[in-house]
């Protein structure tokens, strides 16, 4: 009988803001702004490579298609948490947490795999020019972009549904402005270690396999830029890899403190300023880092811009 008194949640409240009540619509004014800048420049980025044929590359065909996995990954998140911001009631389905769940965890593993072959892009321009034509064609980018797709929809497929199929009968308030792991997982009635443990170690294969594979990469690059016989030569060489190594601090220093720290050092409150760094601030940074910096990409900026406000007959 004591099982008649469960109630099966059919909800989830989010409650990540709810100490910040009397800044909520600053925060919301905020946000907003960021996102539409966010937007507005990726945009901006994804048109200026599509239309200048100098951009055609693998480095811009990769960053082309990060920027617009950016924009997917602030597109799940943000606008659900706006309109969060300034209603009562902050909630969201079981289906559409489930949903958001996979979603983020699918782009978000993606970006991580993305990070790995633009590291590889970056070894094979440096360690190997002479063949980075054919090493790198078009076809091999579309198939590292496929399976980092791939890679990324296989392992939020199997998380989801480990997390989902877990039962949930107690509280349905969520420590989290949006479906994250960690934050539903302290909400199920019951989960096992198996769970646990294989959620952790798919953790590991989107984090750390393809940082190793990242920082391998980087170790050939480095010892090949040292032998560069000219100091102008090493330092265009090492310019052309600092974007992607920033990029992959944030993204990775990040995700390893949110998903790979013991659940005994849990916080939501920490859990939850991270996470507004990584769904809001580096969508926003990481566009500018890789091309506002970027002198090849500013040269055709302007040329786009000089087309669309002259154009040609």
């Amino acid at each position: 009988m004591a099982g008649v008194n469960e109630t099966v949640v059919r909800e989830f409240v989010f409650l990540g803001f709810s100490s910040l009540a009397g800044l909520q619509q600053l925060l919301f004014v905020i946000f907003l702004l960021l996102y539409l800048f966010t937007l507005g420049t990726n945009a901006t980025i994804i048109s200026t490579i599509v239309l200048d044929r100098a951009l055609h590359t693998p480095m811009y065909f990769f960053l082309a298609v990060l920027s617009c996995s950016e924009t997917c990954y602030t597109f799940i998140i943000v606008p659900k948490m706006l309109v969060d911001l300034l209603t009562q009631k902050k909630s969201i389905s079981f289906l559409g947490c489930a949903v958001q769940m996979f979603t983020f965890l699918f782009l978000g593993c993606s970006h991580s795999f993305l990070l790995a072959a633009m590291g590889y892009d970056r070894y094979v321009a440096i360690c190997n020019p002479l063949r980075y034509t054919v090493l790198m064609g078009h076809v091999v980018c579309v198939r590292l972009v496929a399976v980092a797709c791939v890679c990324g929809f296989t392992v939020s497929l199997v998380t989801t549904s480990l997390v989902f199929h877990l039962p949930f009968q107690s509280s349905n308030q969520l420590h989290h402005f949006f479906c994250d792991i960690s934050p539903v997982l302290k909400l199920a009635s019951q989960h096992s270690r198996l769970s646990q443990m294989v959620i952790f170690m798919l953790g590991v294969f989107v984090l750390v396999i393809p940082l190793l594979l990242i920082l391998v990469s980087y170790i050939c690059i480095i010892s090949a830029i040292l032998k560069f016989p000219s100091s102008v030569g090493r330092y265009k060489a090492f310019s052309t890899c600092a974007s992607h190594l920033i990029v992959v601090t944030v993204h990775y220093g990040c995700a390893s403190f949110i998903y790979l720290r013991p659940k005994s050092n849990y916080s939501s409150s920490q859990d939850t300023l991270i996470s507004v760094s990584y769904t809001i601030l580096t969508p926003l940074f990481n566009p500018m880092i890789y091309s506002l910096r970027n002198k090849e990409f500013k040269s055709a900026l302007r040329r786009a811009m000089g087309q669309t406000s002259f154009p040609v007959n």
